[in-house]
């Protein structure tokens, strides 16, 4: 259950915060590229809410279902490109800050792949996907369930 009504105590905050979000929509990052950051950069943080949103964003934007079942291991698939792999490793390190301090080597891997401009794009996405996550997480907001039938069935 959700512990308190976060957007109508304080809608400046994520007013300000969707702000953000309209920029990055129009930046130079993919949308399918964007979902998969957001999504695996939701999965390292634990955040339910931003998995599920975020794991459907990436299949409306053209998403397999393989690649998406493969994100967790995506080091290991041959199903990612170069520019990709490049985007999620930056997207961990940058996620995961205290623990690298981020590398020069991981920012020499995205240079390789993304421009200047790329790569601040991303860094944003990055930046504001944690953000989301931790307000999704801090105040229990959780998927709702979806009326699916299952493959099992």
């Amino acid at each position: 259950m959700s512990r308190l009504a976060y957007a109508k105590v304080a809608p400046q905050a994520i007013h300000a915060i969707l702000g953000v979000k309209q920029y990055t929509d129009g930046g130079s990052i993919d949308h399918r590229l964007r979902a998969l950051i957001e999504l695996r950069v939701s999965q390292i943080n634990g955040c339910a809410f931003c998995v599920d949103m975020h794991s459907q964003e990436a299949r409306k934007a053209g998403e397999t279902q393989q690649r998406l079942d493969c994100l967790c291991a995506w080091r290991e698939a041959p199903l990612f490109s170069e520019r990709e792999k490049a985007a999620l490793s930056w997207a961990e390190t940058v996620t995961l800050v205290s623990q690298t301090g981020i590398p020069d080597a991981e920012f020499e891997h995205l240079r390789r792949e993304l421009s200047d401009k790329e790569i601040v794009d991303l860094t944003v996405i990055v930046g504001m996907i944690n953000v989301w996550n931790r307000i999704a997480i801090g105040f229990r907001q959780s998927p709702v369930a979806r009326n699916e039938v299952s493959a099992a069935e």
